[in-house]
């Protein structure tokens, strides 16, 4: 009989492999700017920040292994939306955003290094092609990946990450600043809030498709089993990054005096790279961006390239992540501010809509005895972040009917309106059954 359990060690690398894909250019740089800018109020900021950046992905995750894919979750809302929504999700954490922004982050740290001969737009595009070269020949084995990011690259950038942070912890720590806004006012949700732009809820919606390969090639084939292996690697990456963000908040809060006006967590991961280990520390805070960028690049072109494989069987796997890659190569050279910019109204639309899903997803014992509270609080919920999502893009300021809803003022205006629908759809449900 085939042995339908992991070993400890090999439970170890899928977790391991799991938090490589995660831990990208966004989970390095928001902690220490959100610990720097929340100042007294870090402790409350950062306990936000990990529901949303680590309690919510950890639970995408785990909803996913027990519905069976994201499509599978998605479809008790509806089929058609389904093939929408993952769409959606699966072009925003690929080509469209999470793909193109670590190439472009891996660069902003890596040019203060280049000679000042060097003109920045070529060294850019020599860069991304090099980068997008080497990510998509890694990328063209996925079952492959825990031999790459669980046994190499991945411990690779935890040691660097540790050599940064335990440098800071072994420093006094300065007398907190006061909070500066956002954090000045409701510090959790700010932080919550934040915890979306490290885009790792819906990441976790995806990653289930690769994680799982990984493991079947471990010889774990029935679904129960594979289902349990999948939620553990869940538990052991969220555990692990916990972790490194408290670590690299602390790095953060005690940058404090040194930098008051940082507008950017990567420059603060430099200054203090740099006060603890000089010029060497530059170059370490390049090598750290350099591998969790690659490592999430690799992760991303391999999800992606598998679900779009699966959806167009005329297309394979190869020419899909070939597509990928050179499609996010060209949208890299737009600069990481044009990225990041598009990001937050994208996010906005998407990342209710997710939370609510995995939510249900959760509880689908209870929500598919009434089936009509699925169509019924996504739908809403959609109704409210869509609407505000295009208004941030196209009309930034303008006032709309649902500035009206409870929490709107906190960017949470679809909770209230997620709950009435929840309650219509019980009603209807119970109603259609008469």
């Amino acid at each position: 009989m085939v042995n339908q359990n992991l070993s400890m060690r090999q439970s170890v690398l899928i977790g391991v492999t799991l938090f490589s894909m995660f831990f990208g250019a966004g989970n390095l740089i928001l902690p220490p700017l959100l610990a720097l800018q929340a100042g007294a109020e870090a402790v409350p900021a950062m306990i936000g920040f990990l529901v949303a950046a680590i309690g919510l992905p950890v639970l995408g995750i785990v909803a996913v292994a027990l519905a069976g894919t994201a499509r599978e979750l998605a479809g008790r809302v509806h089929p058609v939306f389904a093939r929408i929504f993952v769409a959606a999700v699966y072009l925003a954490i690929g080509p469209c955003l999470a793909i193109p922004r670590t190439s472009s982050t891996a660069f902003e740290m890596l040019s203060p290094l280049l000679p000042a001969e060097v003109p920045v737009e070529a060294a850019q595009l020599a860069f991304s092609v090099l980068f997008f070269v080497a990510a998509y020949l890694l990328a063209m084995h996925p079952g492959r990946l825990t031999r790459l990011l669980g046994r190499m690259t991945g411990p690779a950038l935890i040691l660097l990450i540790v050599a940064v942070t335990a440098a800071a912890l072994v420093s006094p720590m300065p007398q907190a600043p006061a909070p500066v806004a956002p954090y000045d006012a409701g510090a959790p949700v700010q932080g919550f809030l934040v915890g979306y732009q490290t885009m790792d809820l819906l990441a976790s919606l995806t990653f289930g498709i690769v994680i799982a390969t990984n493991i079947r090639e471990m010889g774990v084939t029935e679904p129960r089993s594979l289902m349990g292996a999948i939620s553990r690697a869940g538990v052991f990456a969220g555990t692990l990054m916990a972790l490194i963000y408290c670590g690299l908040a602390y790095v953060g809060a005690g940058m404090a005096q040194q930098l008051p006006d940082a507008s950017n967590g990567a420059a603060v991961l430099t200054a203090s790279a740099t006060l603890h280990f000089g010029a060497v520390g530059t170059v370490v805070v390049a090598a750290i961006f350099l591998l969790a960028c690659l490592n999430v690049c690799i992760g991303l072109i391999s999800c992606c390239g598998t679900y779009f494989s699966e959806e167009l069987p005329r297309v394979s796997y190869r020419v899909c992540a070939l597509v990928f890659a050179a499609f996010s190569c060209i949208v890299s050279n737009f600069g990481l501010d044009a990225i990041l910019a598009f990001s937050v109204p994208l996010l906005g639309a998407l990342y209710p809509i997710a939370i609510v899903l995995v939510a249900m997803g959760m509880l689908h014992t209870l929500c598919d005895r009434v089936p009509l509270v699925w169509p019924w609080v996504v739908g809403m919920t959609a109704i409210v972040s869509v609407t505000g999502a295009l208004r941030d893009a196209f009309a930034a300021g303008t006032w709309l009917p649902i500035d009206l809803l409870p929490f709107a003022g906190m960017g949470l205006g679809w909770i209230a309106p997620a709950l009435a629908a929840a309650l219509i759809g019980v009603l209807c449900s119970k109603l259609s059954r008469r």
